[in-house]
């Protein structure tokens, strides 16, 4: 039974994942979320009542958190590229760097899209402001990191790459990296010219016309 992904292709936690499957070519069937196929919502919603996305459905199982799917990738599905190292403390270094990117890069950056889809009197100008003050903490830490480093945890492309693709392409989106930050804005480069990730994106371009703040015309 091939893997099954529910998921939309514009959203940052989907193309974490997207860009694991297409790193190794493992085959999987997609269930767009969305009104396309309101069918594929209620199995979804029937399978993870958090209504958070993507799931990963691995005969007959639902996985969960874009992370442990990855992770469970590599030990179920693994392919020619291993993106949790074997090695025990670069594996470490690459699930720090990994929640690094989810915490304090990709949560940030979706604080300053959903307070676009408030209603105007309900927004949130002070955690807004937080969010971008957390953002320039990130993108300064970030750049001393990879004063000399190639990937996120290293020489290797990881799992922390993974989440590191979509983290920096909206984060810069919404409050872009200053060109003081030489080295992040390097490294964002060299993930969008990764294969993988690329594909991700081409795939969700058809969607950013959804994207609350407004798309820049770039990327």
């Amino acid at each position: 039974m091939p893997l099954t992904l529910f998921a939309h292709p514009f959203s940052s936690y989907c193309q974490k994942v997207l860009t694991a499957l297409y790193e190794n070519a493992t085959p999987f069937t997609f269930r767009m979320l969305g009104p396309e196929d309101p069918e594929a919502g209620a199995e979804w919603a029937a399978l993870w009542p958090m209504k958070r996305m993507p799931v990963l459905v691995d005969e007959g199982r639902p996985v969960f958190e874009s992370s442990v799917i990855i992770e469970h990738l590599g030990l179920f599905h693994p392919g020619p590229v291993r993106l949790v190292p074997a090695d025990p403390k670069v594996a470490l270094e690459t699930r720090i760097m990994d929640r690094f990117f989810d915490n304090y890069v990709m949560t940030p950056m979706q604080k300053i899209v959903l307070d676009h889809l408030r209603p105007a009197g309900e927004r949130d100008p002070y955690g807004v402001a937080q969010a971008r003050e957390q953002l320039d903490n990130a993108y300064r830490l970030l750049d001393r990191t990879l004063a000399e480093r190639e990937w996120a945890s290293g020489d290797m492309f990881t799992l922390a790459d993974c989440a590191a693709g979509p983290s920096l392409f909206y984060a810069d989106w919404v409050h872009e990296i200053e060109t003081a930050f030489g080295h992040v804005r390097a490294y964002r480069a060299r993930l969008l010219a990764r294969p993988a990730f690329a594909r991700a994106v081409d795939e969700a371009r058809p969607y950013r016309k959804l994207f609350p703040p407004g798309a820049p015309d770039r990327d």
